[in-house]
């Protein structure tokens, strides 16, 4: 198999801010796998916090480039001879093979793995800010359902923003914390959280934190974990610290990862949910296509852009449905000459 990679700029429509950071411009890798006259694709969506760049995922893949051999049916085989490292570039590989097989078997990946082709609805992600600003901003999520607000202000306003929002929004609400409170904080505000209709509560604690047992233990809302759970190995741990996982293919490293998670988690008795990265709609068509599997959907990532370069994942009513066209359904647009 042949493959080339390249490094792309997403400009969003607005700045999106989470506690640790604000991010104008997502810088992604495409990839193109070749066999035989056909052409598999995939994103890496490289994410700081696990010390990972486009340079560096682009480094990984000329790495292994030599490694791919030539059947692109041999996923375990080939995995198992990639250095265990660079998770977003993995998946990328993962996605484009997975589209490739897909395409030469004339089939939508998510019915090529045996899925259901809808998941649940995926919420609507607003961004840390004034709590006015997102109420505003909950105002105009028509075409949602639930929406998940960024806390971790650490400014002694966080429940003062879900009050806004709850002032303007009727439907679901969930919170993502991003490791940014501690237990103290936490436990003072989930209670408060319930009472205001929340139905679960991402990533307060920092990764890792010994006081997340008795957070489970003590909170009155479910906790699911995102920076404590990245691949399969995580799984049984987080079982001791929350009520469910959020998996997302940048992290695990693929379609294949993933599901092994989401039956693990499945086993140990965890809610299951899926998440993404600032996407286009490339790496959200190969989350779609295991959505099935999860409780929870917050598949948004390529509708934060300004403009989506692969359109074919559509949004109806509120669920972000993959292609029924052959392999993950997305074809890039060619910039219309200006």
């Amino acid at each position: 198999m042949k493959l080339s990679a390249r490094i792309e700029a997403l400009p969003l429509e607005e700045p999106f801010v989470i506690a640790r950071e604000t991010t104008t411009e997502a810088e992604v890798v495409w990839i193109e796998l070749e066999h035989n006259g056909e052409r598999g694709y995939g994103e890496a969506d490289p994410i700081d916090r696990y010390d990972e760049t486009a340079e560096s995922a682009l480094a990984y893949l000329e790495e292994v480039e030599s490694s791919l051999g030539n059947d692109p049916f041999a996923l375990e085989e080939i995995f198992a001879l990639l250095p265990d490292r660079e998770y977003a570039a993995r998946a990328a590989l993962d996605a484009a093979l997975h589209d490739l097989c897909g395409k030469l078997t004339g089939l939508p990946v998510w019915r090529y793995l045996g899925l259901r082709r809808a998941g649940p609805p995926t919420s609507w992600t607003i961004g840390l800010g004034d709590p006015d600003e997102m109420a505003g901003k909950a105002e105009r999520a028509n075409d949602f359902r639930s929406l998940k607000l960024k806390l971790g202000g650490r400014d002694g306003r966080d429940l003062e923003r879900v009050e806004a929002v709850r002032t303007v929004w009727p439907g679901l609400i969930r919170v993502d914390v991003n490791e940014y409170w501690t237990l103290d904080e936490a436990l003072d505000s989930i209670p408060q959280l319930g009472e205001l209709g929340v139905d679960y509560v991402e990533q307060p604690l920092p990764a890792g934190d010994p006081a997340g047992a008795e957070l489970k233990r003590r909170s009155p809302l479910p906790i699911f974990v995102d920076e404590d759970c990245h691949t399969l190995r995580d799984v049984a741990a987080c079982a001791e610290r929350a009520h469910g996982i959020n998996i997302k293919l940048a992290k695990s490293g693929g379609i294949r990862e993933a599901i092994r998670m989401a039956h693990t988690a499945r086993a140990l008795g965890l809610g299951v949910m899926l998440g993404c990265m600032v996407e286009s709609g490339l790496g959200i068509a190969a989350g779609a296509s295991i959505a099935s599997l999860c409780d929870h959907v917050d598949l948004d990532g390529n509708l934060l852009i300004a403009a989506d370069p692969w359109p074919g994942v559509e949004l109806v009513d509120g669920v972000q449905l993959p292609s029924s066209s052959p392999g993950l359904g997305v074809r890039q647009e060619v910039p219309s000459p200006r």
